[in-house]
């Protein structure tokens, strides 16, 4: 049971972990010293997708699920909705690079604004 929690967690913070690197730039525009704890995430991110990368919380989650007992999806809230969104069933090297791609680009206009405001304030 502890096990299953687990990997459940495991795949929370995977997928909260995907939306920093896409989107924590947004939490620059109100806190600048973010940009310290993000840069580097978002940056594994694109490595990640770029050089087909393992993120090592996918070993992790079966790792616990393995000890849970349990090798197949239970297809609960979790495995129905947030598993495919982390491992969609269409990813493959072309949609990996379409992702390192936007992942760069949306960070690029995101923290273009955070330089733009913070240049318009001197």
């Amino acid at each position: 049971m502890i096990y299953n929690i687990l990997s459940n967690l495991v795949v929370i913070v995977h997928l909260l972990f995907i939306v920093f690197v896409c989107l924590g730039a947004l939490l620059v525009l109100k806190w600048p010293k973010i940009a310290w704890i993000h840069i580097p995430i978002a940056l594994w991110g694109i490595v990640v997708e770029y050089l087909d990368i393992v993120c090592p919380l996918t070993p992790l989650e079966n790792y616990f699920r393995r000890l849970g007992g349990s090798a197949a999806y239970d297809m609960d809230f979790i495995d129905r909705y947030i598993i495919p969104i982390i491992y969609p069933a269409v990813l493959n090297r072309n949609l990996q690079f379409i992702l390192g791609s936007f992942v760069i680009i949306m960070n690029l206009v995101l923290y273009g604004i955070v330089m733009f405001r913070k240049f318009k304030k001197r």
